[in-house]
């Protein structure tokens, strides 16, 4: 099968387009060839959209709205379908393809509710017979650079937001993963969407990225990605003066006080650290936990680690798949080997699985260390895989403080029954999203998404925080005085 642009409502079929494989990381199976676009293809689609974005901005927004009803409706009779594409091309387990899905219809129904509010301010003048109040405006044609590990949901963070904000839009999926990409091309069109609204284009982030980046036509640049790379984008973007929204890495932490229950911790440690194999921006990767428990917690760790289980995610047994590609193996595997450097002590897992059915996948084991320090490169460092370090403190106020002491800040946790505790934390702690009694991880869409320092800058995916990334704000003075009535001057 062979993925091709979807462009101004027509699927582009150019046989002389460069196309490359499509894998399956949990066997290497080859699943499709997905096309590597130009420039060019960029400039089409950005032309298309500007045509398009004109007529859709005059689409009164509870219309606009009535297409994501539909498109959320598709998707949820599509539901296991996705999510089986999903879990082929990605790796993730089966039950969190079916979730990533179903986060994308909560989303299509959300946003289609915000075409009936859309809510602007309407305030009184300081003049006599005047009239002000601001409204949302579209921006007009916005760029969407997503990642492979959330395909559907974090696409569907973007451009929902932005069709019901009257908007066009260029996507630009990861190639990992662009078969999420293609299904919900599919979608689009099925749903009627107008010509032009949603555009995809697949290729690299060296081609396709920054073209979209550097057209003077594309307003906005929506990316989720690395911190190195979105640091790229906002540079270039800065440079052609766009609005760049970025959410990037973290390194986030699990704090486990002395008076925590134990096997809840565990538990969320667990999911956050090695579901989607730790291959989330809000992944646990750090463990901070009071000297008091930190013996237990390790036993009770290591006991219910040994029961996990790895493989292909479309067994429904199995509860950690595999890691993108090869690539990312390496890099996981190098973590293990400084942190052994470093003078950490692993107690579990550091290896590449490479037996039987996993042999030909890119399966990397669940992995602990204890004995780490704040400041050693594995606990400051994102990773991205399904590797855990353990460091003790001896206080909420050095715990908090371990916490704060890294580049990024968008996830954190406190396990505690002391609610004094709780909302010390919860005031102190410096990322964008605070979980208390429950792990890093598990965003609702209806809650602004996104975090500090090095996670991002400012802007925030989902919720209603996330049209103001694909909005202006327009204020009107209307005087109906009959006369010149100056501001600051003429109020007496």
């Amino acid at each position: 099968m062979n993925l091709t642009n979807f462009i101004d409502g027509k699927w582009q079929n150019d046989e002389e387009a460069t196309y490359t494989g499509v894998y399956n990381p949990a066997n290497g199976e080859q699943l499709a060839e997905v096309r590597m676009s130009t420039k060019e293809d960029v400039d089409l689609a950005v032309a298309a959209a500007v045509k398009a974005q004109k007529k859709w901005a005059l689409v009164p927004a509870p219309k606009r709205a009535d297409y994501l009803y539909e498109i959320g409706r598709l998707m949820r009779e599509k539901k296991e379908h996705l999510a089986q594409v999903l879990t082929k091309e990605m790796g993730k387990v089966i039950e969190e393809g079916r979730g990533e899905v179903q986060e994308g219809i909560d989303m299509a129904f959300y946003m289609a509710g915000e075409g009936r509010r859309l809510f602007g301010e309407t305030t009184p003048s300081e003049l006599a017979d005047k009239f002000a109040m601001s409204v949302r405006a579209p921006i007009g044609v916005v760029g969407l650079i997503t990642p492979w590990n959330f395909p559907v949901a974090i696409a569907t963070w973007k451009s929902f937001p932005a069709i019901v904000a009257g908007n066009a839009f260029i996507w630009k999926p990861a190639t990992e993963t662009p078969m999420m990409a293609f299904e919900m091309a599919k979608i689009f069109e099925e749903a009627g969407l107008p010509a032009g609204v949603a555009n995809i284009v697949f290729g690299s982030g060296s081609e396709v990225g920054t073209a979209m980046i550097e057209h003077p036509e594309v307003k906005v640049i929506s990316f989720t990605g690395s911190t190195e790379t979105g640091s790229k984008v906002a540079e270039l973007g800065g440079k052609h003066l766009k609005k760049v929204s970025l959410e990037m890495g973290g390194k986030n932490a699990v704090i486990v006080m002395d008076d925590a229950d134990l096997p809840l911790a565990v538990e969320g440690i667990l999911w956050s650290a090695f579901g989607t194999a730790g291959q989330r921006c809000t992944a646990c990767s750090r463990v901070i936990v009071h000297k008091d428990v930190k013996k237990d917690l390790e036993e009770m760790l290591l006991a219910q680690m040994e029961k996990l289980t790895i493989g292909d995610g479309l067994d429904e047994s199995v509860k950690i798949g595999p890691v993108i590609n090869k690539q990312a193996l390496e890099k996981i595997h190098s973590y293990t080997l400084i942190g052994k450097e470093e003078g950490a002590k692993l107690l579990t897992g550091g290896n590449i699985l490479e037996e039987g059915d996993l042999a030909n996948g890119n399966y990397y084991a669940p992995t602990l260390f204890t004995d780490v320090t704040p400041q050693m490169r594995i606990a400051q460092e994102e990773i991205f895989g399904p590797v855990v370090s353990l460091i003790e403190v001896g206080s909420l106020e050095e715990a908090i403080e371990v916490n704060n002491g890294v580049k990024f800040g968008l996830s954190s946790s406190i396990f505690s029954r002391d609610v004094n505790k709780i909302f010390r934390a919860q005031r102190d702690l410096d990322t964008g999203i605070v979980y208390v009694n429950a792990g890093t991880t598990g965003a609702e869409i209806h809650l602004p998404f996104g975090g500090t320092k090095g996670t991002g800058n400012g802007h925030r995916d989902s919720g209603v925080a996330a049209l103001d990334v694909y909005t202006e704000w327009k204020s009107i003075y209307v005087d109906f005085s009959g006369k010149l009535q100056r501001a600051q001057i003429d109020t007496k």
